[in-house]
């Protein structure tokens, strides 16, 4: 089969480009998917690589799958053979076969993010510290990221200088609260996501056999999504491609948006010094968008300093301009968008799978919500509650986590009296203490409750840990259906919900039902050869979110812009774009983190296929008070070359300004509002000889002038890390704070 023809020259050479390091920079839209997949079927097919020996990596099992599908249809049922799949996925595989060296058993569980917030709270609870102050995720956020960066509990208690910055947050147990973290952990035969990362770290440090083993095991190594790759995911790759440096990685820094997950955009922008043989090559065709979206996502990123420049271009066609839309407060403007899409909708007989609304946050989908609800146009929240978050799901979960592994504590605590069988919080209590205390396991002390509890709770923990016992005998002999049915009938779970007759009960009865749906899904699937309950539960607990929307009804998508990217839509709304929105007010202290937003807004861009719409509010609900918006600062940023203002938005008042020029597809040159809606101060006229003075040397006491804010005095200057900012009492606008690397100002005196 010729699948090579249909490739372009670039594509084609990212193909058989195939001994040694190889980096392919694919822009938005540029066939990336479709480069890997013939990439690795060429290695197959065309070179005679072991498909056993091709290591790829991505970011959703989603991706993974796709992938393994399509090179299926290429050159058979060899693809499977490949090891495909999530960083975490493929490296839960191998810990489970290396677990002893670590001291593990091989059958440790794997944390999600609830149980790891439901330990911590128990840690803290324990210590007496203020949960108000040590909130489970803030202390799992300082945790992950110090996993991340690949920093042990040892060396972050160790580390003066994360002792003082604890300190200074008014957080100084947060490294005594990772050690009882991690010890827990341990003796949970339980690890989390990013210890799956670390620990893989550990053992190919500790363990040179192993890594060796590895690294003659994958001759050919491919990371996908190479932008939002960390330092732990980094050195892993890198440790395992340097023998053969076989290495490709895939990636588009311009789309690198998952900093505050530990990604580091340096792992793309300095890989050329890792392998100063690097061969590049550039996807710069986009298939996607019609070359008005191209354009105007081109003139977005083209204003970012830390790139690897690339030309994004598309032989589509020009298509509709750009829409801009401003709206009077965020319930107007979420009745502007449905209003949009339900004329479009008629107009263009579309469904409504092909809208998509992007925001920055969360909390920006209730507006939305209600109006779509008016105009009865059926949508689905990406983000929202996961099924198997659901608490009645992770009931069922824990029981079958703990057959598997009787260590468990979390799964432990949710179930040992789950349906109440007369074991209190104080017995609960006491087991915890008593594992504590002994150092022993809590399995070693249910089955021995007469030595640490006495009355009623004894023999009620003597028929749990016998029905444990026997539900642990079944996972011997059945695969993992026949012992979660049994689990869910014995435990007395499922009688528990079906005896609940309020709509709820019945919902959660269903829920559970559709568990053991999934499970015999996952038993009943020719790819899954694994039916052991172990297996299941693994694959589980290794789902991402993209993974777990597997509805494709008829809705319109609603989902923040993070949750987006690798996905496409016809028409794409990018709405709240407003300053302190979005850009947010959280990611304005440094060049490194509005750039992070501007590649956020590029990201919003390049998901729309034919039309896109930018929609900003001028009044904006925000924690309780009604705020006065700024149009942000991205709009400005725009080529208005490719924008036209909607008839829908009124133009004469607040916002941008629109001069009555037009341009051949809408209004052309921008202009931002002087001001703030809302502020009565005059506008500020620059002095005509106005030119931005170095302030290297701005200090205390100078008199400046900025271009918006007019005169004022420079009341202090101080310095954050790389960054340095000034606080200045303008005579018409009061105190302002600025940011120096950004701020244009001329000194007067």
């Amino acid at each position: 089969m010729d699948y090579l023809s249909n490739l372009n020259p670039q594509q084609r050479e990212a193909v058989e480009y195939t001994d040694g390091p190889l980096m392919i920079i694919a822009g938005a839209g540029s066939g990336k998917t479709r480069v890997l997949t013939i990439r690795i079927a060429y290695l197959i097919h065309q070179k005679g690589v072991d498909p056993f020996q091709i290591l790829s990596l991505t970011f959703t099992n989603k991706a993974a799958n796709e992938m393994k599908q399509r090179i299926e249809k290429l050159i058979g049922l060899e693809a499977r053979n490949t090891w495909m799949g999530t960083f975490h996925s493929v490296f839960a595989k191998i810990l489970r076969v290396e677990a002893g060296r670590l001291g593990y058993p091989s059958n440790f569980t794997i944390y999600d993010t609830e149980d790891s917030k439901s330990l911590i709270r128990s840690i803290v609870k324990e210590k007496k510290l203020d949960d108000k102050v040590y909130k489970p995720s803030t202390v799992l956020s300082r945790i992950s990221g110090a996993k991340n960066r690949l920093v042990s509990w040892e060396a972050y208690l160790n580390d003066p200088y994360i002792r003082s910055d604890d300190e200074a947050a008014m957080k100084p147990k947060m490294g005594e609260l990772y050690k009882t973290y991690q010890e827990r952990l341990f003796k949970s035969s339980a690890m989390d996501f990013d210890d799956l990362l670390f620990n893989t770290n550990v053992l190919f440090r500790d363990h040179p056999d192993a890594l060796y083993k590895y690294q003659q095991r994958f001759r050919y190594v491919m990371v996908d999504e190479f932008q939002d790759t960390n330092l732990s995911q980094y050195l892993i790759t890198k440790k395992l491609a340097a023998v053969h440096q076989n290495i490709c990685v895939v990636g588009d820094d311009a789309q690198s948006i998952y900093a505050f997950r530990g990604a580091d955009i340096q792992n793309i922008l300095n890989f050329e010094k890792d392998y100063p043989d690097l061969h590049t090559v550039k996807l710069e065709q986009n298939y996607r968008s019609t070359k008005n979206i191209v354009h105007t996502a081109n003139s977005i990123i083209a204003k970012n300093k830390a790139q690897l420049k690339k030309n994004i271009w598309t032989a589509n066609d020009h298509g509709a301009p750009i829409e801009l839309m401003k709206a009077a407060s965020d319930n107007e403007e979420g009745r502007l968008v449905a209003t949009t899409i339900f004329e479009e909708k008629n107009k263009l007989q579309l469904r409504n799978s092909d809208f998509a609304i992007l925001y920055r946050t969360n909390s920006q989908s209730r507006a939305l919500e209600e109006a779509l609800r008016k105009m009865n146009i059926n949508y689905r929240i990406i983000g929202g509650l996961s099924f198997y978050q659901r608490r009645e799901i992770k009931d069922l979960m824990a029981y079958l986590r703990f057959v598997v592994n009787p260590s468990d504590e979390e799964a432990f605590k949710r179930i040992v009296n789950y349906p109440k069988r007369g074991i209190g919080d104080t017995s609960v209590e006491k087991i915890l203490i008593a594992a504590y205390e002994h150092d022993i396991p809590i399995w070693e002390v249910i089955t021995n409750a007469s030595s640490f509890l006495s009355g009623r709770a004894v023999t009620s923990l003597e028929d749990f840990t016998t029905m444990v016992r026997s539900f642990a005998m079944e996972m011997q002999r059945k695969d993992a259906y026949e012992v979660a049915s049994l689990v869910a009938k014995q435990s007395g779970i499922l009688r528990e919900l079906y005896e609940d007759k309020t709509i709820e009960g019945l919902n959660r009865y269903e829920n559970v039902q559709e568990l053991l749906n999934a499970i015999k899904e996952y038993v009943d699937g020719p790819e899954n050869e694994n039916k052991s309950l172990g297996a299941f539960l693994q694959e589980i607990a290794l789902l991402t979110d993209e993974d777990q929307n597997k509805n494709n009804d008829d809705v319109v998508t609603l989902m923040t812009i993070h949750a987006s990217k690798g996905l496409e839509f016809k028409f794409v709304f990018v709405v709240g774009l407003e300053e302190d929105l979005f850009p947010s007010q959280m990611m304005m202290q440094s060049r490194e983190d509005l750039e992070e937003e501007r590649r956020l807004f590029y990201v919003a861009t390049t998901r729309a296929m034919e039309r896109l719409y930018l929609t900003h509010a001028m009044t904006r609900y925000r924690y309780g008070r009604l705020l006065n918006c700024e149009p942000s600062r991205f709009l400005e940023e725009l080529d208005p070359t490719y924008i036209k203002v909607t008839k829908k938005m009124d133009t004469s008042v607040g916002g941008f300004q629109f001069p009555g020029r037009e341009g051949k597809n809408g209004f052309v040159g921008l202009k931002r509002p002087a001001i703030r809606e809302g502020i009565t101060a005059k506008v500020h006229t620059p002095s005509p000889d106005f030119k931005p003075s170095n302030t290297n040397n701005l200090a205390e006491g100078m008199k400046v002038e900025h271009p918006k804010f007019g005169f004022g005095l420079v009341m202090k200057v101080e310095t954050e890390g790389a960054n340095r900012k000034a606080s200045i009492h303008f005579d018409n606008f009061g105190d302002k704070t600025l940011l120096l690397s950004f701020a244009k100002l001329r000194i007067v005196e």
